[in-house]
């Protein structure tokens, strides 16, 4: 036994020393130029080489093996068969110990892939949704323990399920530990934060600084009176940024990341990862330095824990977004994951506009065919609110004005336009920017709220097929499809969050409703507009999964299709072209069969609903919302 486990020992300290090896161009250079000019450097380098080697050693077995599966297949994440559910436990199932006896729900509808939404010891109170977290290393007690949460792990592991947990980069809770030793008069952790003893130095940031809720929490700085400073301060009061140009910040940070790393998550969603550096100046997001924190990240994480990967969240546009998954010279040595927030805002664009020449234009002039190691989170909304990002460039690039369009987008998704099907609740309106962000449930932003109300059958069948179409073109675009809780069977808009104080300023939670578990009852029985969206999700990701095509890796081609409500996109697979495409209109639609055929579909046979495609007159006669993936 003795020299078994001395094998072992060997073993993966040579597996440590690869991996490290391997590692070290993107973790060392990175430190050298953010922290190589501090005295303190040799002494930080020291101590992370010492932590990655602890964590390493702290490392499960299990999950050893599982750094091993994956490096011998680094495209896990990007296959046909990944598909993500989002939710928050306590919504969802009450506790963590309720989310795992609803593993079986998830993996019958077909997902492999769940992001908790935040769980980590949030402050008490308003906490942004519980991204305000005050202990990186505890389960809110709400929810259950870190014990728990492996046990989680564990058994969604056993069902193929990859599990998400977010970590939040940029900021604490004012009642972090770090935070309370700051304001008790430690000067070590006082420089973990960006504090001013005057408002000379933010007053001179905020002449360049936006404001992210100009509403609720105006400016990017706080005045403490009792401790006589002002705390750099983005989101809220109560969110204090961390100052990463502070060496033992990317340490501490470091730690976290394993010790969640160890305890079995799968992905990490650095959350709010734009706002890390700060740059007097500029706008204080984005930064190069950013990027050098990202990738050095990822690198330690390569070291210790390679299974794990990262979701980078950055809610911005195209040239902001597209450097978290790696550009230049990072260059597929950052993030694993990003969000493809255009993507969903061009969803929602063409579906008001029924005109699809300004999504088309945005991801064909935006986005590369395909990313190295890397590939996009899909998704239709979130647990946030939508923000039209949308340029006045890409706007005028099609004739359209990006003011009237934005405007046209907020009150046509709030329910006061003309002729709108939609209703849902603005958020954060900016008088002074004329900014308007809308929240609000898939299903009732696609029409189904009001179409019932109406008792309008033809419009709750056009909302189904909205919904249903919205699915299937994050399934068809590759990556990982995400769905928000409840979307699967049409969950709409929830009012009662008005009636609780603490949240009641923030419409956000109109469309984070508790869990229905009678309406899933109903849908799983195919009744009313809830089980023919459920039926249809599931029929979606089974035929993903069925679809090799669908593998993140394959370079994408948008393409300009006839007819202003189509849209389409080649995806140029080995084993042949399959092109998918898409009816932005509740009108019955004509395609020409001799322009599909030029684009290399080879059978018009349908892979979504693997079925044949008959072409009358020489056209393909598509329905209200079509959606077809053409092989």
């Amino acid at each position: 036994m003795g020299k078994r486990k001395s094998i072992q020992s060997h073993l993966d300290d040579r597996l440590f020393e690869m991996r490290a090896r391997r590692s070290a161009p993107d973790l060392w250079p990175m430190l050298e130029r953010l922290y190589g000019h501090l005295a303190a450097y040799a002494a930080f380098a020291n101590g992370l080489e010492a932590e990655l080697r602890s964590a390493w050693a702290a490392r499960p077995d299990d999950l050893k093996w599982l750094d091993l599966e994956r490096d011998l297949n680094p495209d896990w994440f990007q296959r046909p068969s990944m598909a993500g559910y989002v939710f928050y436990a306590d919504r969802f199932a009450g506790n963590l110990k309720g989310v795992r006896k609803r593993l079986d729900y998830l993996a019958d509808l077909g997902i492999t892939y769940i992001h908790v939404m935040p769980c980590l010891t949030p402050r008490p109170g308003d906490s942004d949704g519980g991204y305000s977290v005050m202990d990186y290393r505890q389960i809110d007690p709400r929810l259950g323990t870190m014990k728990e949460f492996e046990k989680l792990c564990a058994e969604a592991r056993a069902r193929g399920m990859s599990v998400c947990i977010d970590m939040v980069l940029n900021h604490t809770a004012k009642e972090h530990a770090w935070a309370e030793a700051a304001r008790g008069g430690s000067a070590e952790h006082e420089a973990y934060y960006l504090t001013y003893p005057s408002p000379e130095t933010p007053r001179e940031y905020e002449t360049s600084l936006p404001e992210v809720f100009p509403e609720n929490a105006p400016g990017n700085f706080t005045w403490y009176p009792d401790w006589g400073r002002w705390v750099w301060t983005t989101f809220n009061e109560h969110q204090w940024d961390l100052n990463w140009a502070n060496p033992r910040v990317f340490l501490e940070m470091t730690k976290v990341m394993l010790y969640l790393a160890n305890r079995g998550a799968d992905v990490l969603r650095f959350d709010a990862v734009a706002f890390m550096w700060k740059r007097m100046g500029t706008k204080c997001q984005s930064e190069p330095e950013v990027h050098m924190l990202l990738r050095a990240l990822r690198a330690a994480c390569r070291i210790a824990a390679p299974a794990t990967i990262h979701l980078e969240e950055a809610i911005v546009g195209p040239e902001e977004m597209l450097p978290y998954l790696g550009r230049g010279e990072h260059d597929g040595r950052e993030g694993n994951l990003a969000y493809h927030n255009s993507l969903m805002v061009q969803f929602w664009s063409a579906l008001a506009a029924r005109d699809t020449a300004l999504m088309t234009n945005v991801l064909r002039s935006h986005f590369p065919p395909a990313l190295t190691n890397a590939t996009y989170a899909n998704y239709i909304r979130c647990h946030d609110d939508i923000g039209w990002a949308v340029t006045d460039e890409d706007a005028a690039a099609v004739g359209l004005s990006g003011p009237a369009h934005r405007a046209f987008l907020s009150d046509f998704y709030e329910g006061v336009f003309p002729g709108t099907f939609s209703r849902g609740a603005l958020f954060q309106v900016n008088a002074a920017t004329g900014d308007k962000r809308i929240s609000g449930a898939f299903a009732s932003l696609a029409g189904l709220g009001r179409a019932l109300e109406d008792g309008d059958e033809t419009a709750v069948r056009n909302a189904v097929e909205r919904i249903l179409l919205g699915h299937a073109l994050i399934a068809g675009w590759g990556g990982i499809p995400l769905i928000y809780m409840g979307d699967e069977v049409a969950t709409l808009n929830d009012w009662s969050f008005t009636e609780n104080p603490d949240i009641a300023h923030d419409s956000r939670w109109v469309h984070r409703p508790q869990m229905d578990w009678r309406r899933v009852a109903r849908a799983k029985k195919g009744q009313g507009p809830e089980g023919m969206v459920y039926d249809g999700v599931r029929h979606i990701l089974a035929r993903r999964r069925e679809t090799p095509e669908l593998h993140a890796g394959v370079p994408i081609r948008v393409l300009d299709t006839p007819g202003r409500g189509l849209f389409s996109q080649l995806r140029e697979a080995p084993t042949g072209p399959m092109l998918c495409l898409y009816n932005f209109t509740e009108d019955w639609t004509g395609l020409a069969g001799d322009w599909v055929i030029a684009q290399g579909v080879r059978d018009l046979h349908d892979a979504l609903s693997d079925a044949p495609v008959a072409l009358t007159g020489g056209d393909i006669a598509l329905p209200p919302y079509a959606r077809l993936w053409l092989r």
